[in-house]
């Protein structure tokens, strides 16, 4: 999803808690990866590969200029001789430690084989985020949470766009001033999205 629609995504949601929520949670992943230089490691369940948040924390690394958003896929089933990058099975997990952030998507509850291993990765100092459903066992073992239910406004996809968008920006969204109509506000927008990012020093 590109930004004008992720903008106009969040246009769409102000007013409900999706916006600050998820800027929320972008932030705590941002703060947890970029001083350590990196070591986000991703898992879905079983069921659910978040190979799409993947690809958007990949893009984002590279348009924000932050390598460290640039996730490591950990993959439940494997297959002999694919590529490199698809070929990072469950046991990275279990090596996971002080100075790492593991990122666990889980649209229902994960299996026991996969709570172990991200309970012992907790327990060797890495920290541990989750997008879930609100299982109370996946909530009890994250450092930090963003719950998205059946009964909420957004689905679980949606939500993901909105991180991925929130964690590569470089600042924090300028006030708003007069609304205005929406070819206005599109245009200010156009203008934002596409201005050259502040220099760094």
């Amino acid at each position: 999803m590109d930004a004008v629609r992720v903008a106009l995504l969040r246009e769409v949601l102000a007013g409900t808690e999706w916006p600050t929520a998820t800027r929320r949670f972008a932030g705590a992943l941002r703060s947890s990866v970029v001083p350590h230089g990196g070591g986000l490691l991703l898992v879905g369940t079983a069921a659910y590969e978040p190979w799409h948040l993947a690809a958007h924390l990949a893009d984002e690394s590279t348009w924000s200029g932050l390598p460290e958003l640039a996730p490591v896929l950990v993959r439940h089933r494997v297959k002999p001789g694919g590529p490199a990058h698809l070929a990072v099975g469950l046991g990275r997990i279990e090596t996971a430690g002080r100075g790492e952030t593991l990122l666990l998507v889980a649209p229902e509850r994960p299996g026991a084989g996969l709570l172990e291993r991200v309970h012992d990765a907790r327990r060797a100092g890495a920290t541990v985020l989750s997008l879930n459903d609100g299982d109370p066992e996946v909530l009890g073992l994250a450092h930090e949470t963003l719950t998205v239910t059946d009964a909420d406004d957004v689905d679980l996809d949606t939500v993901q766009h909105l991180v991925s968008a929130a964690a590569g920006e470089n600042s924090a969204p300028a006030p708003r001033g007069r609304r205005g109509g929406l070819r206005d506000r599109l245009s200010r927008l156009a203008d934002q999205l596409t201005a050259p990012p502040p220099a760094r020093w």
